[in-house]
């Protein structure tokens, strides 16, 4: 298959700063859209990957699973698109579309592995897909998503992740105008469930560890703030809560919260891949019928029902942009919270 040169942004090792690099993409197919890059959000996920975090991560490492850009070149059979058209690509680029879960909408869950955006297997070219960072990139018209067009395209880039890692199970569970919504962690993914969650017509309460970010929280479209650390803030919670999103990406004890869940509630981590710590403790789960669940991102049909409401009640994230030169600035200040709430790389400046 015949190639074209890119310009991008990557790493060779764990241990290496980013910088410009040069990586092969595939010429347009007959099924691909070419999108030419206009903004990329930056994940955790992409910090993880670089630094080998989870292990796993095939060199070079090009990173960015949050991207909007515009068309600029459709393969002989697309039907979906046109040149011109705003396009946005979030975290999966393949499966397999043929198992159960790809036959449901579910492709996150392919059953024969779907394939990521970047550190996935390349079934094209073989070795394995490099991510947003960069100028351009050639994806199947069916795992590329319509852009509302009177959003502000640099914040929906994290909606492609930080959006949907919310979205996805608010829709499970089922949240509506009759829900009582909490939230614990107010980061990238925490402030997208508390504006979601509201936008679906929800009570929404945020849990949190200091008084700091009540203000914060309330502008965001949080109801209540419940500060966790307060023995007396939980107690009055207790039995309160249907569906609680928690978004923290660390160890962390999930017992008092699920605590607050109301008779058949469900508590789901969004955030966090392990083990818990402490144990979990199952008498208020036997006692109440509550759930401790998990949830990943969403299939390509949710993702683009989650962009179409973000479109109709005016939902983005909150964003500061970033030239792609300050991307290793990027990931020192997001090891400290130091941003709120999404980071998102102006592609131009590449």
């Amino acid at each position: 298959m015949s190639t074209i040169t890119v310009k991008a942004y990557g790493t060779e090792s764990k241990t290496a700063d980013l910088q410009e690099m040069n990586i092969e993409r595939r010429e347009t197919t007959p099924k691909d859209v070419e999108i030419e890059i206009l903004y990329c959000g930056v994940c955790h996920s992409d910090l993880h990957t670089a630094r080998n975090d989870w292990g796993g991560t095939m060199y070079p490492a090009v990173p960015g699973h949050e991207i909007v850009g515009r068309i600029t070149k459709i393969g002989n059979d697309v039907t979906k698109f046109k040149v011109g058209d705003l396009a946005a690509v979030g975290c999966l680029v393949d499966s397999c579309g043929t198992c159960e879960s790809c036959k449901k909408d579910l492709e996150q869950y392919c059953l024969n592995g779907f394939t990521g955006t970047y550190n996935g297997n390349d079934k094209h070219l073989g070795g394995h897909t490099f991510g947003g960072y960069s100028e351009k990139v050639m994806v199947d018209e069916n795992f590329v998503l319509r852009v509302p067009e009177n959003l502000d395209l640099a914040a929906v880039a994290p909606l492609l992740c930080a959006g949907i890692t919310t979205w996805s199970p608010l829709r499970h569970w089922n949240v509506g105008p009759d829900s009582k919504v909490a939230v614990v962690g107010l980061g990238g993914l925490g402030h997208m469930a508390i504006k979601l969650a509201k936008g679906l017509g929800a009570e929404v309460t945020l849990f949190s560890r200091t008084p700091g970010k009540t203000e914060d929280a309330k502008q965001l479209g949080a109801d209540h703030v419940v500060i966790s650390t307060d023995e007396n803030h939980m107690d009055s919670v207790k039995g309160k809560f249907d569906v609680i999103i928690d978004t923290v990406p660390y160890v962390h004890d999930v017992n008092p919260y699920v605590a607050t869940l109301n008779i058949s509630g469900t508590l789901v981590l969004v955030g966090y891949l392990g083990g818990l710590e402490p144990i979990l403790n199952t008498v208020p789960m036997i006692m109440g019928r509550r759930s401790v669940a998990a949830s990943l991102i969403g299939g390509i049909a949710e993702t683009q029902e989650m962009l179409d409401f973000c479109g109709e009640h005016n939902i983005v994230s909150e964003i500061e942009m970033i030239k792609m030169q300050d991307i290793n600035d990027a990931y020192e200040r997001m090891l400290k919270s130091d941003v709120r709430y999404r980071f998102v790389i102006d592609m131009k400046s590449l």
